[in-house]
């Protein structure tokens, strides 16, 4: 993967949400001496909703537990307008509560108390993975070698990361395209739980066994005419998944 220098992290612009001053200002401080300079600060959901429809941020941190919209009702807010990651921060460690972080847009979720310096790493994980991915955009772009991708209803841009099913533009999360365009591009070979989140979440991800679960379960929602009769992402138990595109 890409490495970030320091005029990468200068540009990125990360939004901070928590209602705990303290922690606002410890991963400012933590963030600023790890090389970013554009941090946003919110002590609420509505305020954080507001910064984020005018600055844009490249990345949002995000308390679950707010005072007046808790960070669920944030998540998907923010989900109507803007793809960027948010990590959820939240005191239950409880999987039904990452599931839910999870399931309604999030991409990562690290229970209280924390590292600083966690955070920062996974900031920075997170903008390694994008970065990889727009200079495999760029280099198709430049080469013009890559054409879209097609499976019976589904057409997928890489250029535009756009997902398309019946000419209907499918609204996914970076993580879900991440995963659908590896799924796509290693069809008909069973791919283990290990594999596919080393190479969408990376090795130095300390998930949990559900993660993978909940974006694969999304995923069929939106691709797959009978989610519950998958035709193209296929479960084999104990084993994996395998994609098959179909005719």
């Amino acid at each position: 993967m890409l490495n970030l220098n320091l005029k990468d992290l200068i540009k990125k612009k990360v939004l901070l949400i928590d209602d705990e001053k303290d922690i606002l200002n410890l991963l400012e401080t933590v963030l600023m001496k790890e090389g970013f300079k554009e941090i946003y600060k919110a002590e609420t959901g509505s305020k954080g909703i507001l910064i984020c429809k005018e600055v844009n941020p490249d990345i949002i941190v995000l308390d679950i537990m707010l005072p007046d919209i808790d960070g669920y009702e944030v998540c998907k807010k923010v989900r109507e307008f803007s793809m960027c990651p948010i990590i959820f921060l939240s005191a239950k460690s409880d999987d039904v509560d990452k599931l839910l972080g999870l399931g309604i847009g999030g991409d990562d979720y690290v229970t209280k108390p924390f590292s600083p310096k966690e955070i920062a790493f996974r900031i920075k994980a997170h903008f390694r993975r994008i970065n990889y991915i727009q200079s495999i955009s760029n280099d198709n772009q430049i080469n013009e070698t890559k054409e879209v991708i097609k499976f019976k209803e589904i057409e997928i841009d890489e250029n535009k990361a756009e997902v398309k099913k019946s000419n209907t533009l499918l609204n996914l999360t970076a993580k879900e395209y991440q995963l659908l365009l590896y799924l796509v591009k290693n069809p008909n070979i069973i791919l283990s739980k290990d594999i596919l989140i080393e190479n969408i979440w990376g090795s130095e991800y300390e998930g949990y066994d559900n993660t993978l679960m909940v974006h694969i379960r999304h995923l069929r929602e939106k691709i797959e005419n009978d989610p519950s009769k998958p035709e193209h992402i296929i479960t084999f138990k104990g084993l994996g998944y395998k994609f098959i595109k179909g005719d």
